[in-house]
């Protein structure tokens, strides 16, 4: 592929501004023979660029080193306005790469953006981004598909401020325990509580709504955690192989994602043969489903028995050092640069 002004979009307003910090640190080494045009978003919002030596992005002084530019909407003179004092220099732009995790950035809001200043960008649309953020319209889609899951339930903000002890009773008699409450919207496990009885329910939905303004509470699954890639557009779209993770806790939260050293991966997942396919065929339904392009990965448990449970479809996987994403196309022959290559050619076909 010919070189392109690659525009690396990454921190931005979201729990999970770190992770995306170094999820972009990782994929920089991964866009050899392209210019990588870096923008760092605040925690508040502001867009900075820099354009010196990109080993080091998450420790960079951004406030001090960084100049200001915004994304231009005007789809004649497609690009980056830079500011720097008075002026503004205009920076064409091939192609956006949104590694931003989590509400404005995963959510469909840059998407949205960048449809409008006319710039292909990498990864799903505003459309499919948008609904694989929303657990419980991703949770109808898999529903609609038969696809298996865990039973769950949706609780708005204002119905648990109106009276929390009769959505807990309600929680309780169409859940029961252990369950798991989480926000509605974001990724990371963050926000997320395994809930063994009924005392640890209210702190556990005060939590959730601390990120969201509607909750989702799942039946517990007991079963292996697993993963895997998907990489296309439409009929083209393809499966990578399938990975596990160990967790060192309970469950796959975000300590035991990012901070605990216990937690590990296997890839490919010692499981069978028909497990792994049905896995990949479910994967590949729920994301064409919502019209997926370029992008995701989608999550699953397979219990004792066997049966595969669909959990959640993410379109912007972290791609972190320890994140599975690239483990997993890398163990199905796809190497990193190539895997960037891909992803920005489907970009700019679409």
């Amino acid at each position: 592929m010919s070189q392109k002004n690659v525009l690396l979009l990454f921190g931005g307003c979201s729990p999970e501004h770190e992770i995306s910090v170094a999820s972009a640190s990782s994929v920089v080494s991964a866009l050899n023979g392209h210019r990588v045009i870096p923008v760092y978003i605040t925690r508040e919002g502001k867009w900075l660029m820099y354009d010196g030596k990109l080993d080091n992005l998450p420790n960079l002084n951004w406030e001090k080193f960084g100049t200001p530019a915004i994304l231009s909407p005007d789809r004649v003179n497609r690009g980056l306005l830079r500011v720097v004092g008075e002026k503004v220099k205009a920076i064409p732009i091939d192609v956006v790469l949104p590694i931003l995790h989590g509400p404005n950035g995963e959510d469909g809001t840059v998407q949205g953006l960048c449809e409008l200043a006319g710039i292909p960008y990498v990864g799903c649309g505003v459309t499919a981004s948008a609904v694989a953020m929303d657990k419980a319209v991703a949770g109808l889609i898999a529903r609609a598909l038969k696809i298996p899951q865990a039973d769950f339930l949706v609780l708005e903000a204002d119905e648990l401020h109106i009276d929390i002890g009769k959505a807990m009773t309600k929680i309780g008699r169409k859940i029961g325990y252990p369950c798991f409450v989480k926000p509605n919207v974001g990724g990371s496990s963050i926000g997320i509580t395994k809930v063994e009885n009924r005392k640890e329910l209210k702190p556990a939905i005060e939590n959730a709504l601390n990120y969201s303004g509607k909750i989702v509470v799942e039946k517990c699954i007991i079963g292996r955690e697993v993963e895997v890639g998907i990489l296309g557009a439409g009929v083209a779209a393809k499966a990578s192989v399938v990975g596990e993770v160990i967790a060192d806790g309970d469950f796959y939260d975000y300590d035991a994602k990012y901070t605990k050293p216990g937690s590990k991966t296997i890839i490919p997942a010692d499981i069978p043969e028909e497990t792994t396919k049905k896995i990949q065929e479910y994967a590949l339904q729920i994301f064409r489903a919502i019209g997926g392009r370029g992008l995701s990965r989608v999550d699953f448990f397979v219990t004792q028995d066997g049966r595969v449970i669909f959990n959640e479809i993410n379109t912007v996987p972290g791609f972190t050092n320890i994140s599975m994403y690239a483990k997993m196309w890398e163990a199905s022959g796809v190497a990193n640069q190539d895997l960037m290559d891909i992803l920005i050619g489907i970009a700019l076909e679409a």
